[in-house]
């Protein structure tokens, strides 16, 4: 039988969770935080679309946020999926570690690109507006090991 599962990927909500970003992500069969969450109600607002790994960014400095994993692994679909908020602090390589994508915010900068085998995904901000930079999303299909990453732009 063919299932397909469908990963809402946010990041860089710091603190503001847009209900067109809820909106988005409403169907999918998991969500990942790439930190910079802001607001532990954010994470209770995810958890009731769909359920959330989270990892913890550089302004999750509270109590709450220092609870949360500097990096993460899922599975899901067959395949694993690294999380961790700065790609600058990557210290494995994902490829002969076996992940099939790694997914990280801190920059704001959405990013789909393939270095070998391996999809680094950033959804950019959901958060507040910053610069020219997009507010955005992004969700990760998965079916049959195989992987199709799509971003979403929200109306600022």
């Amino acid at each position: 039988m063919f299932t397909a599962h469908i990963v809402g990927v946010i990041s860089d909500t710091h603190g503001l969770l847009r209900s067109q970003a809820l909106e988005a992500l409403r169907g999918v069969n998991a969500i990942v935080h790439a930190g910079d969450v802001g607001d532990a109600a954010i994470l209770g607002q995810l958890r009731q679309v769909a359920p959330v790994t989270a990892v913890r960014g550089n302004i999750d400095t509270s109590a709450w946020g220092k609870r949360l994993p500097e990096t993460d692994v899922l599975e899901i679909g067959a395949v694993s999926l690294y999380v961790l908020h700065n790609v600058q602090q990557l210290d494995l390589d994902p490829g002969t570690a076996g992940f099939a994508a790694v997914i990280f915010g801190h920059s704001h900068k959405p990013l789909i690109e393939w270095r070998k085998d391996v999809l680094f995904f950033n959804p950019g901000s959901a958060g507040p507006k910053r610069f020219s930079l997009p507010i955005s999303l992004g969700k990760l299909t998965i079916a049959n090991g195989k992987l199709k990453p799509e971003l979403i732009e929200l109306r600022g």
